[in-house]
């Protein structure tokens, strides 16, 4: 007679699917942003200490740093890049594209076993307005990847306006956020992070090989935002 169950069989029970938006508590994470005095990072500082996170602005100076955290309140703190990284559980990367790959080969061992957050678009803009550029290693995310091999490193908070971001007077950021990375676990931390922030929530967008094309699309919002005189973000749909 056949057993129909996994008795003897040394097969065990298959688990249940894990709750996709079961995601953990990041509450007590301290949060840096390299590039924090530039307006994406000033504005993502903003909203998430404003959502109750410990955040860390990073600049290559540190009095630029601490200027604009003393501007922003909340208790925000300012410091050279290299500090910041070493005091934050999770690094987002704000600095022009210009400087991604001088900045983060700079900072190697301080972002050593760090969460790092790209949120670089790299973009060129002629008369015709914005476009997208290809890095050699495919994309900011996957080029921070091949310079930080011994951080875990993660795309996301790229289609964000930083004008709405910075206007104290707008309660919530009606948008979603693109995450992508190798390790669930750390992706789960960064949806999480995101949604903190009011009106935002953060999914699960694939691994890093996917980043060129969410990093591009930034350009298309730009058009977009320049036709209808709007800050568009993005929403998906059915999830």
């Amino acid at each position: 007679m056949t057993s129909h169950n996994n008795a003897g069989t040394g097969t065990a029970p298959k688990a249940p699917a894990k709750d996709p938006w079961d995601l953990p508590d990041v509450s007590g994470l301290v949060v840096g942003v390299l590039g924090g005095t530039g307006d994406q990072g000033r504005g993502l500082a903003y909203r998430l200490a404003r959502a109750g996170q410990k955040v860390i602005i990073g600049s290559r100076v540190a009095q630029r740093a601490e200027t604009a955290a003393s501007e922003l309140g909340l208790g925000i703190e300012g410091a050279d890049n290299a500090e910041c990284a070493r005091r934050s559980d999770v690094v987002i990367v704000a600095v022009p594209w210009d400087g991604h790959a001088k900045t983060l080969e700079a900072l190697q061992k301080e972002l050593a076993g760090k969460l790092v957050v790209d949120c670089v678009n790299p973009l060129g803009f002629d008369k015709k307005g914005a476009y997208a550029l290809k890095p050699e290693e495919g994309s900011a995310a996957e080029q921070a990847a091949a310079l930080l091999p011994d951080s875990r490193v993660t795309a996301a908070f790229h289609h964000l306006s930083a004008v709405l971001l910075q206007d104290e007077s707008v309660e919530e950021i009606d948008t979603d956020v693109l995450v992508l990375g190798e390790a669930r676990a750390d992706t789960d931390i960064v949806q999480a992070l995101a949604g903190r922030i009011p009106g935002m929530r953060g999914i699960f967008a694939g691994r890093l090989r996917g980043a060129h094309q969410v990093e591009s699309l930034v350009a298309n919002l730009i058009s977009v935002n320049r036709r209808y005189k709007a800050h568009a973000g993005l929403r998906v749909t059915d999830v």
